[in-house]
């Protein structure tokens, strides 16, 4: 019978993306591949190939919920891992891989009780608080952002993290610099406190020289209630700006983009380095360990990135570092290429080859 992984992850797409790259390849590799969530989630599972078995365990946070749920959430654990020493005990996985989030706690936990070759993935330059408990309890710790901070002790494979297709098929499309021609400038801010750059951002474009305003296209996601506000933002400094939540062509977008304002988060990060694209950042400030400042610490150490941290933010900064990356053409291309120079295209094989050696290991 084929060898067998189990994939345990959940709770944000942050965790479940990666898995699913990793779902895709072994599949592709003759291998069998079920995943081990919860009910949240599951809800981003509809993307993972219909081979994938999906079994869903019981799990809880202690950081939402009332007093009563989180005195349960201990309960709802150990009967997820209970549940999950039965599963490994009947299916005998291969190797077992968690990718973070309190839903990959049984999975992990069976397969450390049973003894079964096991490694965690950790996309940010922070170890989650999941993966904090597992780092000295695995075989292995591949870390998509690098460096990451580990505990003492413990040393992490740099693997990157996985891209979507889409972005694959970007990766290293040609830069065009800035100049007297229409510009795109991208403006990503993830679901969590993307307020402040609809609200910061359509001020810094204003501030601008009419020069650069007059030829600068924008394309700005924004949350629902913000998005009145930062279009009217726009037109006042006569600058065209197209307005979503959500933005189903990213890849593409940034493919054509002059200049990057994003989040700093493990995938942003991991698709503006794939494609190579010059970027300021702005990490979010609630951000558990500040993960988002040591995610953007790679590309700010290859001169690709500018860092603002957001109690710094405001709209004369911001303006000063667009107008000195779009006004400077030679340091906008060499930007690019450092940002290309620090992704990693082939994150998704590195964690092919890791899996494969474990499951060499345990032969």
């Amino acid at each position: 019978m084929a060898k067998l992984l189990l994939i345990a992850a959940g709770g944000t797409g942050g965790h479940m993306f990666p898995a699913q790259a990793l779902a895709e390849a072994m599949l592709a590799r003759g291998w069998r591949v079920k995943l081990s969530t919860d009910d949240r989630g599951a809800r981003y599972a509809g993307g993972f190939p219909a081979d994938v078995v999906v079994e869903r365990v019981a799990s809880a946070t202690f950081a939402r919920g009332g007093v009563a749920a989180k005195l349960m959430a201990p309960l709802r654990i150990a009967g997820g891992v209970l549940g999950a020493i039965w599963s490994q005990l009947r299916d005998r996985p291969t190797v077992v891989v968690g990718f973070g989030g309190y839903p990959s706690i049984p999975a992990l936990t069976a397969a450390w009780v049973l003894r079964r070759p096991r490694m965690i993935h950790e996309q940010n330059g922070v170890l989650g608080r999941v993966n904090q408990v597992f780092a000295r309890r695995v075989d292995k710790v591949a870390c998509g952002t690098w460096p990451t901070d580990l505990p003492a002790g413990v040393s992490g494979e740099p693997t990157g993290n996985p891209v979507r297709q889409a972005v694959l098929d970007r990766a290293a499309a040609p830069y065009i610099a800035p100049g007297d021609y229409p510009m795109a400038l991208v403006v990503i801010g993830g679901s969590q406190g993307a307020r402040v750059l609809s609200d910061v951002v359509p001020a810094a474009v204003a501030l601008l020289p009419e020069s650069l305003r007059a030829n600068l296209r924008v394309a700005h996601q924004a949350r629902d209630e913000d998005a009145t506000r930062a279009a009217e933002a726009y037109e006042a400094a006569g600058v065209r700006a197209e307005i979503a939540p959500f933005f189903d062509d990213i890849p593409r977008r940034l493919s054509e983009a002059q200049l990057v304002i994003s989040r700093s988060g493990a995938s942003s990060v991991a698709d503006v380095s794939v494609i190579g694209r010059p970027a300021i950042l702005i990490p979010y400030a609630a951000a558990t360990g500040d993960h988002q400042t040591a995610n953007a610490r790679g590309l700010v150490d290859a001169k690709a990135a500018v860092v603002i941290q957001e109690k710094a933010l405001d709209a004369a900064m911001l303006a000063g570092h667009i107008a000195a990356i779009l006004e400077d053409p030679a340091t906008a291309e060499a930007m690019a290429r450092s940002a290309l120079g620090e992704g990693k295209p082939d994150a998704t094989a590195r964690l092919v080859a890791l899996v494969e050696d474990l499951a060499g290991d345990a032969s």
